[in-house]
């Protein structure tokens, strides 16, 4: 596939903003379901990179970053899962993305640990940032968070652009190696298929507890039944997701009136049966 240099800078921009956006706009640009059908579009693939994003988002949903411990970087992942799937022509599905996704992994872990290498140099620059605070120097301390911003940004632009003629000239070969070694990229289609899985279990062993077992196997009950049925298997994510707002909603205002009658020191009476 042969890489403009419009596209370039394209991209260099997109993963300059989405590397700012990640630690500090927090505007959730930089999660792959928005990142990935930019940079597809921008490749000439718009629908392709919806599908990579939605897939790699479910691998994202689960990651999050405890201590020193960093899970592998969304943008730079999301980025070269795309790119490998338009350079390797691969279709709109499970499997051609499934594989997509396997093959980004090695570049996403790499992106944090630039990423990881970053702040650890300007860890350094807290001590200056504290004399600034204590000087009540405002301009200081923004020059500082400036000069973070825009060296995380251009790292980021540069490993995306290093990426993408890399992962255009590495595609051709993966092709051939495809044809010649099918087993490999079978190897890879799995792998990338149980990342989606993988990234759902970390998010349920952070989130549930006891009590909510009971509303993941009706919702879970609910959504073969709604897929089982023609009419309504087109809105089957919609339909349950309607049903656990209300349940939500019930909830919600129940835990409140009873914080606020047990707060009202409230205990009930003849007039209302109790």
């Amino acid at each position: 596939m042969e890489i403009s240099i419009i596209q370039a800078l394209l991209v260099f921009v997109v993963a300059f903003i989405m590397g700012i956006d990640q630690f500090s706009f927090l505007e959730s640009l930089y999660q792959p379901i928005v990142t990935c059908p930019i940079i597809g579009a921008i490749l000439g693939n718009f629908e392709l990179g919806v599908v990579v994003g939605g897939a790699y988002q479910l691998v994202q949903i689960g990651s999050m970053p405890i201590g020193g411990a960093q899970p592998p970087n969304a943008i730079i992942g999301g980025i070269m899962a795309t790119v490998f799937a338009v350079s390797l022509g691969m279709e709109a599905t499970a499997d051609g993305v499934g594989t997509a996704l396997g093959l980004a992994v090695p570049f996403a872990v790499f992106g944090q640990y630039v990423v990881t290498l970053t702040f650890t140099i300007f860890s350094g620059m807290m001590h200056k940032a504290d004399q600034y605070a204590e000087e009540a120097n405002v301009k200081g301390i923004r020059n500082i968070n400036f000069l973070e911003m825009a060296v995380l940004g251009v790292l980021f632009g540069v490993i995306s652009v290093a990426g993408l003629y890399g992962g255009s000239a590495l595609g051709e070969t993966l092709q051939k190696l495809s044809y010649d070694f099918s087993w490999v990229m079978a190897g890879l289609d799995a792998a990338g298929g149980a990342m989606k899985f993988v990234g759902f279990a970390i998010l349920m062993k952070v989130m549930m507890s006891g009590e909510m077992w009971g509303f993941l196997l009706a919702g879970f009950a609910m959504s073969l039944l709604c897929s089982a049925n023609a009419s309504t298997s087109g809105a089957t994510l919609i339909l349950c997701a309607f049903v656990g707002a209300a349940i939500a909603i019930y909830d919600f205002t129940t835990q409140t009136k009873i914080k606020q009658n047990a707060g009202s020191g409230f205990a009930g009476g003849e007039e209302d049966g109790i």
